[in-house]
């Protein structure tokens, strides 16, 4: 598959689950408006752009994203799948498979995510407790869309600061 079919293929398996691009770019903004003043939307949704063309973020959404819907579908062993779907707080896989994300961007990009996946801002809370409610599984998802908000913005920082 070629690397424009992959981000793709990422972008569109992220919306299929519930989120919008639009939505983690509302996250990268919400991340650095603070810290640049004219900061602007072009540049964020810039950075996710550039965020879902690396090949190690397309390959944790491709992986995390499969494994919430075989979870939610039931098609896991256990205890995997228990684990999955109750996202059982010290399982950690999650923040684990999407750490290859933040990496991109350094310390920072660490920084970034930890704080996104503490506080959950905007679609990231919502998938949370969608999941919750519907019985539809984002133990992955949201780790993913946190960590590519992360990323992002860590990217509008270091541009900010070149």
């Amino acid at each position: 598959m070629k690397s424009e079919n992959m981000k793709e293929t990422c972008i569109r398996m992220i919306e299929e689950r519930g989120c919008k691009i639009a939505d983690i770019v509302e996250i990268v903004y919400d991340l650095q408006k603070k810290y640049i003043p004219d900061l602007d939307l072009a540049t964020c949704i810039d950075a996710v752009d550039r965020v879902l063309g690396k090949r190690e973020v397309q390959y944790a959404v491709f992986t995390g994203v499969e494994l919430d819907y075989l979870a939610e579908n039931e098609k896991l062993r256990e205890p995997l799948q228990s684990l999955v779907n109750s996202d059982n707080p010290l399982f950690g896989i999650d923040e684990i498979l999407v750490l290859s994300i933040c990496n991109l961007y350094g310390s920072i990009g660490l920084t970034n995510f930890g704080y996104v996946d503490k506080v959950k801002p905007g679609i990231i809370g919502k998938l949370d407790k969608i999941g919750k409610e519907t019985g539809f599984c984002h133990t992955f998802l949201d780790d993913i869309i946190g960590a590519i908000a992360a990323a992002a913005a860590s990217s509008v920082a270091h541009n900010a600061q070149d």
